[in-house]
Formats: structure tokens, sequence, C-alpha cells
């Protein structure tokens, strides 16, 4: 099997796993936002949903952005893509 398909099959593996790790750590943040402001009075739905739904994506978007990049670099695309560019920069100056 190549070296290349079983380092980028590791890396989707880990890259889900830590997915499943942002999604929980999402979770606990909304749960931990609604806390703190059910602390400062009562809440209706609209807070309840604009809050949890804005905390829910915020962290799943910051946090998965940085997933993607480290799984980027992890599988090998990051190297193809530098490879691929500096063959074309080679061929560009001869």
């Amino acid at each position: 099997m190549n070296p290349m398909t079983t380092e980028r099959q590791r890396a989707i593996a880990e890259f889900k796993r830590i997915i499943k790790w942002i999604v929980l750590i999402a979770i606990l943040m909304v749960a931990g936002a609604l806390y703190y402001l059910h602390l400062g009075g009562a809440l209706d739905a609209n807070t309840v949903i604009a809050t949890t739904l804005g905390v829910f994506f915020s962290v799943v978007l910051g946090c998965g952005l940085f997933a993607a990049a480290f799984f980027s670099d992890k599988s090998g695309i990051d190297q193809q893509v530098s490879d691929s560019t500096r063959e074309e920069r080679k061929r560009r100056r001869r």
C-alpha cells in the first residue's frame, strides 16, 4: 500500500476524532453560556435560541478551521501543493 494513502487515512481518522471533541466542547460552551445568562435573570426563547446558535457555530467554525488546517498539513496535501508549485517555478525559470 502507498505510504501516502495510509498517512492520509490516519489523518482523516484523527480529523474525525478532533471534530467529535470540538462538537462536545461547543455543546459544553453553550451550556456554560446559557448558565451564565441565567444567573443574570430569566431567559426568553429568543435569547436561548440566539445564544445556542451563536456560541455553537462560533466554536465549531473557529476550531473546525484550525482542525482543517492541521488535517491539510498531516495528510500530505500541503506538501503536494508545495512540490507542484516548486516544479512550476523551476519550469518558468528555464
